[in-house]
């Protein structure tokens, strides 16, 4: 059954990501990857706040699996990050390669960060 949880959000994840980064895209005229950078970074925050949200007993390992593993594991995306960096430094615009990998472990972490300290205010 746990598995179905999974699939279940990756089915909505996976599409979101797409949609979300055509989106977030088409309204930069920006060799920087915005649209990954912003579906990693959401799902980093409903992560966090999802774990937080667990963690205090608000919110259960099931919808764990079904948000956390299946939509926001579906949703994210590090080898496109990978891919897209690496080409960005290939195209020789290595400034925005280095601004996408630090701005992404940064953006992320703070961003999961925030999710947890809301589910704490929240729920904590």
């Amino acid at each position: 059954m746990n598995w179905l949880l999974v699939v279940a959000g990756a089915v909505v994840g996976a599409p979101l990501r797409y949609l979300t980064d055509r989106a977030v895209q088409a309204r930069h005229d920006s060799v920087f990857p915005w649209g990954t950078f912003v579906v990693n970074v959401a799902g980093c925050l409903v992560l966090g706040l999802l774990t937080g949200a667990v963690a205090a007993g608000a919110a259960s390992s099931r919808l764990q699996l079904l948000l956390g593993t299946g939509l926001c594991g579906a949703l994210t995306t590090y080898s496109t990050f990978s891919y897209e960096t690496l080409r960005l430094a290939e195209g020789g615009v290595r400034r925005y390669a280095l601004a996408n990998v630090a701005g992404s472990i940064a953006a992320g972490l703070a961003a999961v960060y925030a999710g947890t300290g809301l589910a704490h205010a929240l729920w904590g």
